[in-house]
């Protein structure tokens, strides 16, 4: 069945939330697995079941409380997914990008996006953070057919270089506020793949060898989407577990929650820094 027009979706998103909402947002905030503590620290909030929110796709993985946030965050207008729709539960690749469009149509534009994932680098240890400056995609899209039936405006003739996906001016000052934080910060190459499985070893072998940090299942459509809308990035991953290519060990969304519970106030902290400095800074 087709849907009706992007343009014509976005509009009764929009309209919806603006009803309930009247200010618009400057920064949009994306929260995952066990992250969503941040929200509770956005001032004069209001929230929004994504099952009550026009075209939204309601997230079921544990951690994900599948709620839309709006309110304020060390001085800025702040729109906060506090979970997000997986592509492993059955949605494609247009409606993961969908609320950035809406957040965006909402007034962002900047997106901070979190995610947990399986450190791949051996340097890394359970807890830290990483700053994703590069990507790989194993996120499959769709076939293009079914994309120009139901999403004809996102089929380009050439897509953009994803060189500039995350934002070089962002990221430096996401560092510099880490180093006056005190707080260690790793910086790598974040391979997305379709899940919801975890990886074998052969398979952490693999994405080594490919040049990734660190594993997931999410975040690159939320990018790319940000990026073909002109929006500033900034992507973090807070490593849930290191994988073990020789021996063999079992990993439970449990831990990753956990894992994320335990780093969360160290990112959360590292996020309102970067928004006080984008306050008092123009773009």
């Amino acid at each position: 069945m087709l849907l009706p027009p992007l343009k014509q979706r976005v509009d009764e998103t929009v309209a919806y939330v603006l009803s309930r909402r009247l200010w618009q947002p400057t920064v949009a905030i994306v929260l995952g697995s066990g992250l969503g503590a941040l929200a509770e620290r956005v001032t004069h909030r209001s929230k929004l079941a994504y099952s009550d929110i026009p075209h939204f796709c309601a997230t079921h993985a544990n951690g994900h409380a599948g709620e839309l946030v709006m309110g304020y965050l060390a001085g800025l207008p702040v729109v906060i997914l506090q979970g997000r729709a997986h592509r492993y539960e059955g949605i494609a690749d247009h409606q993961a990008r969908y609320p950035v469009r809406c957040m965006h149509a909402l007034g962002a534009s900047v997106l901070i996006t979190t995610n947990a994932a399986g450190g791949l680098n051996p340097r890394y240890r359970a807890g830290d953070l990483m700053l994703i400056d590069s990507h790989i995609d194993f996120l499959w899209a769709r076939s293009r057919w079914e994309l120009a039936q139901q999403e004809p405006e996102l089929v380009p003739q050439m897509a953009p270089s994803r060189a500039t996906v995350y934002a070089g001016c962002l990221r430096e000052r996401a560092l510099a506020i880490a180093c006056r934080l005190a707080t260690p910060m790793q910086q790598g190459c974040y391979l997305a793949t379709l899940g919801p499985t975890y990886e074998t070893r052969s398979e952490y072998r693999m994405f080594r060898w490919m040049g990734a940090d660190a594993v997931g299942m999410s975040t690159l459509p939320e990018v790319l989407a940000a990026q073909s809308l002109g929006m500033r990035s900034l992507a973090f991953s807070v490593i849930s577990n290191v994988a073990s290519t020789d021996v063999p060990q079992a990993t439970t969304h449990a831990e990753v929650v956990a894992a994320c519970h335990a780093a969360g106030p160290r990112l959360m902290d590292l996020i309102e820094g970067v928004l006080q400095e984008l306050a008092g800074q123009p773009d």
